[in-house]
């Protein structure tokens, strides 16, 4: 057996390791063994493709960098993954997708530099003009990844405004990058010239920024899924570049189920999924001043415990403020308790509910609450009307009752929990502000809502101790 073959050999079983790890994590109980699987594909992917780069005779500096780099990437991955807390996840991973774009634009300057401006030579003639497509097409989807994921890294880490950026005839903005870059890749195949490579570049940084910063920051759950469909695009593009089948595999992998997820939560969004794409349904959110839903009410964590003890049903629905407080713990103490008394406990997840999916699922998995106890939105949805008590723990938007009953809503049709249909449901925040979106919640001042205010994870074992 060869060098090539076996390499081949080992892409064969790293793309089967990748296609297991997507299976894995589509499900909480096997989560941990498809993170496993992916980990052990990768690992196989970077020893063969450096037993190739010996094979084919890259000389010892080459061979230094090389692993000199994975070396160094792998150390700074480590240390940034140990340190991130649960809430930085999201901004992490559109930090990520970030490289993967820069990566695809590097890769598709090298692949101009190693053939166009070497007038082809060395490379077959016939492909010559495919060649020169792959170029563009890479450098663009790349560069559109780039400034689009730092835009949304930025948006969620809360060092860009969350507002969408509402620029005129925006959409023909869009419209007219993909023209002109339709317009330059024909050029580019007729005559490779450095000035086509570069005008490319430079519109598809700039479109990226537009795209991602157009969306208000309610969406931006939505968004990153898409970047991470991009990012996935971006690397088959480089797989294609560079000859490697297992890149183009594992980026169509994570193109196909980016695209797939974006979907799902744009559906669970009431969002148009081409509308994601052209970065078009960012829309500036009023700020609910000129509306009157009078008095809020507050309440103590006596009162509450005293209404959970008396109660035989409560629904928890828990959302990002549930994430930074890192309250998870004491709630799944407060779960337990009640079930050991006789109480009904489940939990209402939002899709979007965290800043990605899953986010809760995670939390609470962490915390050890049962999975069977974990219910999605459709599950659970039509039981709020049964239920007894309600416990709103940092959620906001996905619990705001104007976008189902408010046309001229800003989030107007997207699907929420229906907490408010309860008999007493209690929302636990730091203040009245608006949620993420910016759109303020009429279920505060509703007659059977109470505002239990402070720190989520002081209130919650305040609770449990009056229990």
């Amino acid at each position: 057996m060869t060098v090539d073959t076996a390499a081949t050999a080992a892409y064969i079983v790293a793309a089967l390791l990748f296609i297991l790890a997507l299976a894995g994590l589509s499900r909480h109980e096997t989560a941990r063994a498809g993170n496993a699987f992916g980990i052990a594909g990768m690992a196989i992917a970077l020893v063969a493709t450096l037993a190739l780069a010996l094979a084919r005779g890259i000389d010892p500096v080459g061979i230094g960098l090389l692993i000199g780099t994975v070396l160094i990437a792998a150390v700074i991955g480590l240390i940034r993954a140990a340190r991130v807390p649960m809430t930085g996840i999201p901004e992490l991973i559109a930090l990520f997708h970030s490289f993967v774009g820069l990566a695809a634009v590097l890769v598709g300057w090298n692949g101009y530099l190693e053939v166009e401006a070497r007038g082809g030579a060395g490379f077959p003639a016939e492909l010559l003009g495919i060649h020169h497509a792959e170029v563009m097409i890479g450098v663009f989807i790349g560069a559109v990844t780039f400034t689009g994921s730092i835009v949304a890294w930025g948006k969620l880490a809360a060092r860009f405004s969350s507002r969408p950026l509402m620029l005129p005839g925006k959409n023909a903005l869009n419209l007219g990058a993909l023209v002109v870059f339709v317009a330059l890749t024909v050029w580019f195949v007729i005559d490779p010239t450095l000035t086509a490579l570069v005008a490319a570049t430079v519109i598809a940084l700039a479109l990226g920024v537009h795209l991602v910063a157009s969306i208000g920051g309610g969406d931006m759950p939505v968004v990153v899924s898409m970047l991470n469909s991009y990012s996935g695009w971006a690397a088959a593009a480089s797989g294609f570049l560079l000859g490697n089948d297992l890149l183009i595999i594992t980026g169509a992998l994570v193109g196909s189920s980016g695209a797939y997820l974006s979907y799902i939560m744009c559906k669970a969004m009431n969002r148009s999924f081409i509308s994601v794409i052209a970065g078009g349904f960012g829309i500036v959110a009023s700020s609910g001043a000129e509306k009157d839903y009078g008095e809020h009410r507050e309440s103590t964590p006596d009162r509450v415990a005293e209404l959970l003890a008396n109660a035989s049903s409560v629904i928890i629905t828990p959302g990002y403020g549930m994430a930074v407080a890192q309250a998870q713990y004491p709630v799944a103490e407060l779960t337990r308790r009640l079930r050991e008394s006789g109480v009904t406990v489940r939990f209402g997840i939002h899709p979007v509910a965290g800043r990605l999916p899953g986010h809760m699922n995670v939390l609470l998995a962490e915390a050890k609450v049962p999975y069977d106890i974990v219910l999605e939105m459709d599950e659970i949805n039509d039981d709020f009307a049964d239920t007894d008590v309600v416990l709103v723990i940092g959620a906001n938007d996905t619990v705001n009752p104007a976008a189902a009953e408010d046309p001229g809503s800003p989030i107007a049709g997207m699907p929420v929990l229906k907490v408010w249909e309860a008999n007493d449901v209690i929302v636990f925040k730091r203040s009245m502000a608006a949620g993420y979106a910016g759109v303020p919640n009429p279920l505060f001042y509703r007659e059977n809502s109470q505002m239990l205010f402070g720190d989520a994870r002081d209130r919650v074992e305040d609770i449990v101790k009056a229990l």
